[in-house]
C-alpha cells in the first residue's frame, strides 16, 4: 500500500521590497566613508606641504602619499571623531573629536623602522591642547635614532661622533649685501623663494652653491653666511637652560635620544633633557618635578628607565625650521608614516600655464 504523506504547501514568499533611490545612495556614501577611512587608517594618507622647512627636498605645494605601511599604523587613541577629519569638521572651527574617551594606543607590525635620513610625518609633540594622535601633522628629517647621541657643531651633525652626511638640497640663510634693489624675478629665477629685505641688502634662504654664485655677481657685494656662534646661548633652542647650556640653532649637543629600557640617571644636568618626555610623553601619571628634583608616585626618582623610543626631527631648510632643536623629542606614538612619494605639485609663484610643477609629478622622496 502506497502512503502519501501530508505535505505543507509552501508559502508565497513576498516579494523583496526595492531601495529607494535615497537609501541606495546613503548605503554607497556609507560603504565609501568606510573604505576611505580605512585605507587612510592603515595604507596611505594624502598630505601637503604648507611651509618652506623642508626645501628646497620638498617644496610648498608639493602633495605627498604618507605611508602607514611602513612603520605600521597605530590603532586610534581618540575613538570619537568624526570620519575623515583631524581636528576640525571640514571648513569651520569646529573640533571634529571628542576626548572623553581615549585609549592606549598600539602600531601594528610594519615592513620597516623609522630610521636615518627617512622623511617622517609626526604628531607636533608640543600641541598639548589635542590629543596626542591628533595634533599638527609635522614633516622633517629623522636625523637621529633612539640610542644615538646627537651633537651640532658649527652647522654640521654629528651622530655617536661621526659627521652625518648632510641632506642633498641643504639651504642656510645669507645676507646678500647690495646697494641695488633686487625684483622678485631676480630670485624666483633662481628658485630663491624665501628673502626678507634688510637694511642693506637681502636675507634669503638658499644652498651653499647658489650663496657663492650670488657673491660673484657685479652688483652683489658679499653672501655672509648667518651662523650661530659657538657659546652663545639662545633661551628658545632646547631645553631653554641657556644660563647651564649654551646651545643655539647651530652648535648643539651633545644630547643622547631616549630609547625603550635604557635608563638614565636622574640629576639637575640632565632632568631639563628628559623632563618632558618622562612628565608628558611617558604617560606617567603621577610624575612631576619639584625643586629641581623628579619625583615618581611621591619618591624621588634618581633614575628612570624610558618605556618607549624617541626620536630627533630636523628640517632640510635649517635656518628656517621648527623642528628637535627646538621643542626636543619625537616620541614613537606620535609617528604617522613615512613620506614616500611626490604626486602632485603646484607652484604658488606659477602663472597659468605654468602653475603645475611637471618634472615632480610621482617623484619618490629621498
Amino acid at each position: 500500500m502506497k502512503v502519501k504523506f501530508w505535505e505543507k504547501k509552501p508559502a508565497n514568499k513576498a516579494p523583496k521590497k526595492k531601495k529607494s533611490f535615497a537609501r541606495e545612495w546613503g548605503d554607497a556614501i556609507l560603504f565609501a566613508v568606510i573604505a576611505a577611512s580605512l585605507i587612510r587608517w592603515a595604507t596611505f594618507e594624502a598630505y601637503t606641504i604648507p611651509t618652506p622647512s623642508m626645501e628646497k627636498s620638498l617644496l610648498v605645494g608639493d602633495f605627498l602619499f604618507v605611508s602607514k605601511l611602513h612603520y605600521g599604523p597605530r590603532t586610534p587613541i581618540t575613538p570619537l571623531q568624526v570620519p575623515l577629519t583631524h581636528q576640525t569638521i571640514w571648513g569651520t572651527n569646529i573640533p571634529s573629536y571628542s576626548d572623553a574617551i581615549q585609549l592606549k594606543s598600539y602600531r601594528l607590525p610594519g615592513f620597516s623602522e623609522v630610521k636615518r635620513n627617512d622623511v617622517v610625518v609626526f604628531n607636533y609633540p608640543p600641541e598639548e591642547h589635542h590629543p596626542a594622535d591628533l595634533r599638527t601633522n609635522y614633516i622633517k628629517r629623522c636625523i637621529g635614532i633612539a640610542g644615538d647621541s646627537i651633537e651640532l657643531r658649527n652647522m654640521q651633525v654629528y651622530i655617536n661622533g661621526q659627521a652625518a652626511d648632510n641632506p642633498d638640497k641643504i639651504q642656510y640663510k645669507y645676507f646678500l649685501s647690495t646697494e641695488q634693489r633686487l625684483a622678485e624675478k631676480f630670485f624666483l629665477e633662481r628658485d630663491i623663494t624665501d628673502v626678507i629685505q634688510w637694511q642693506g641688502g637681502y636675507i634669503v634662504d638658499t644652498s651653499p652653491e647658489k650663496a657663492k654664485a650670488l657673491a660673484q655677481l657685479d652688483f652683489i657685494k658679499d653672501a655672509t653666511l648667518l651662523m650661530d656662534e659657538a657659546g652663545k646661548g639662545d633661551a628658545e633652542v632646547f631645553p631653554h637652560v641657556p644660563s647651564k647650556y649654551e646651545w643655539n640653532k647651530d652648535n648643539f649637543g651633545p644630547l643622547y635620544i631616549p630609547k625603550e629600557g635604557a635608563t638614565v640617571a636622574i640629576t639637575p644636568e640632565t632632568l631639563p633633557f628628559y623632563e618632558k618626555v618622562i612628565v608628558g610623553y611617558e604617560r606617567n601619571e603621577n610624575a612631576e618635578v619639584r625643586d629641581g628634583k623628579l619625583f615618581i608616585d611621591g619618591v624621588e626618582a634618581t633614575t628612570y628607565t624610558f618605556k618607549q623610543d624617541y626620536y630627533f626631527m630636523m628640517g632640510d631648510n635649517r635656518h628656517n625650521s621648527l623642528d628637535s632643536r627646538y621643542w626636543g623629542f619625537v616620541p614613537a606614538d606620535h609617528i604617522v608614516g613615512k613620506a614616500v612619494m611626490i604626486w602632485m605639485s603646484t607652484d604658488p609663484y606659477g602663472g597659468f600655464l605654468d602653475k603645475i610643477r611637471w618634472s615632480r609629478l610621482f617623484k619618490t622622496i629621498e
